[in-house]
């Protein structure tokens, strides 16, 4: 088990991605020699070793298990190189989708554990590309994951079917098949034509200023004055209208509060069963309430028009 994690790191510990094109080069034969060297096992055998990881946790069962597929770990990995990730960091994921594989495994199922473990390492791999191919983060549902690692090969499936396609109508049939939006199809595409670019990289250079394109992004947050004159101006609102309700009597008071102030507005027939009034008459009363409101405001200050 140990060297199923184990092979695709350098003899120095570290992760294939800090290491040198050369060291990645031994790297990979010393994980082939490894994996070819292994022996192969039959059905009754790799049942058997299953059946003592399972029931007895023998770990040296799981080891050969492990060791076992090894080569078919490396044969997937394989097939995803063209995403550009180290080919030693792809090995160790399929190697903790192996893992997986062996706990999960029921024996009484009548089929091959590398049958199995197949779809245990290929969704381990996937993942980890997901997870590492851009820093920007994309969609996690199996659809958008479908999307990720389809989009290529049926693009250019039905380009070569139809190469008088429009992109509009390119992007509807691989909708179509994918069961994704058009827009999600485009996003992506998007995303497999551009390189990221770090908001860190500047876009002006000299020896006295550096300017880099984080500088360059408008805050979408109200300026500080803005932010000072909007509680200037609500605690200034609310001054005026604190003085302004005094002049309502105790039941108008009471409706406006209920209807107007409050968080959760209260319908005219629920206040008029409170009041005993009719629903009718409980909207008479608020409407001659915020006319006196009105007139009190204006009264106190002509400005206050302006706000309400």
């Amino acid at each position: 088990m140990q060297e199923c994690i184990s092979a695709a790191r350098s003899p120095s510990g570290k992760s294939s991605k800090a290491d040198s094109p050369q060291s990645g080069q031994q790297l990979n034969r010393t994980i082939l020699k490894a994996s070819m060297s292994a022996p192969y096992l039959g059905k009754e055998e790799e049942l058997n070793l299953v059946a003592r990881w399972r029931d007895n946790d023998e770990s040296e069962a799981l080891h050969e298990i492990t060791t076992a597929h090894m080569r078919l770990v490396i044969s997937i990995a394989a097939k995803f190189r063209r995403y550009n990730l180290p080919i030693g960091d792809l090995v160790q994921e399929g190697c903790i989708g192996l893992l997986e594989a062996a706990a999960r495994f029921d024996p009484q199922r009548e089929v091959r554990f590398s049958t199995y473990a197949t779809w245990w390492i290929r969704a381990s791999i996937q993942d980890y590309i997901l997870r590492n191919w851009s820093i920007v983060r994309g969609g996690t549902s199996s659809a958008q994951k479908s999307l990720f690692f389809n989009l290529r090969r049926l693009r250019a499936k039905l380009t070569a079917e139809n190469k008088n396609l429009s992109k509009d109508e390119l992007y509807n049939k691989i909708s179509s098949k994918l069961g994704v939006s058009v827009q999600d199809v485009e996003t992506m595409d998007f995303r497999f034509s551009s390189n990221d670019n770090s908001l860190s990289s500047p876009v002006v250079q000299d020896e006295d200023v550096t300017i880099q394109k984080i500088d360059m992004l408008a805050d979408p947050m109200p300026l500080q004055d803005q932010l000072v004159e909007r509680s200037i101006d609500g605690k200034r609102r609310s001054l005026w209208l604190q003085k302004a309700l005094r002049v309502l009597n105790a039941r108008e008071l009471q409706i406006i509060q209920t209807r107007r102030l409050g968080e959760d507005h209260v319908t005219l027939e629920s206040l008029g069963l409170t009041l005993g009034i009719s629903k009718e008459r409980v909207r008479q009363i608020e409407a001659r309430a915020i006319q006196k409101l009105r007139t009190a405001l204006l009264a106190h200050n002509e400005q206050t028009a302006y706000y309400f």
